[in-house]
C-alpha cells in the first residue's frame, strides 16, 4: 500500500529536520511506541504495541534512516515481527522545504504487511497503516512546533526544541 501526504508544521526546517533523527521526538509521536532506543547512524530498535481488528501484538523491529540529505530530507525505514500476528515493514521519504514562518513536510509512505495480519483483507489494513501514518505526522507536527489544527482544542504544547531548552536553563 501506498500513501503521500503533507503537514504544515510552526517551526523552522532545521528544527523540524533535527526532529526527524531524534530518537525522544520519534518515541513520543509513533503510536503505541513503549521503547526506541538508538542513533540515526547505527539505527534505532523499537517496541510498539497495535491493534489491528481483532488481532493485537507487541512488535519489535528495527527503524534506519538513510539517503539523507541535509536539511531537506531523508528516508525512514522499518520492519517489524509481532510473533503470530505477523510482520509490518515499511519506508517514508520525507522532504522538507521552508514555507513562510514554519516548514512544510511532505511523505510518501509504503507498507507491507504478512501473516494473521494479511489475512484481514486490503481494507482493514489499509484504513490502519493510513490512521497510523496520519497520527504520527499529526503528532509530530504538534510536538515539534505546537498543536495542529486537528488538535486545536488540546492543551498548547511546547515544541520539542523549546522543552528541552526550558528544562536545562
Amino acid at each position: 500500500m501506498n500513501m503521500e501526504g503533507s503537514r504544515q508544521i510552526a517551526a523552522p526546517p532545521s528544527e523540524v529536520f533535527a526532529a526527524l533523527l531524534d530518537a525522544d521526538v520519534l518515541k513520543a509521536t509513533v503510536p503505541g511506541c513503549q521503547e526506541l532506543t538508538g542513533t540515526p547512524e547505527d539505527g534505532f530498535a523499537a517496541t510498539v504495541v497495535q491493534k489491528v481488528g481483532p488481532v493485537k501484538a507487541t512488535f519489535k523491529g528495527n527503524v534506519t534512516v538513510s539517503d539523507v540529505v541535509e536539511g531537506e530530507s531523508l528516508k525512514l525505514s522499518g520492519e517489524g515481527k509481532g510473533g503470530a500476528a505477523g510482520f509490518a515493514k515499511g519506508a517514508a521519504d520525507v522532504r522538507i522545504e521552508p514555507d513562510g514562518d514554519g516548514t512544510l513536510l511532505s511523505y510518501t509512505v509504503e507498507a507491507k504487511v504478512g501473516g494473521k495480519l494479511a489475512q484481514l483483507g486490503s481494507r482493514i489494513i489499509d484504513g490502519f497503516a493510513k490512521k497510523m501514518a496520519d497520527q504520527f505526522f499529526d503528532r509530530f507536527a504538534g510536538v515539534v512546533g505546537g498543536p495542529t489544527e486537528e488538535c486545536a482544542s488540546e492543551e498548547p504544547k511546547k515544541g520539542w526544541l523549546r522543552r528541552i531548552a526550558s528544562s536545562i536553563g
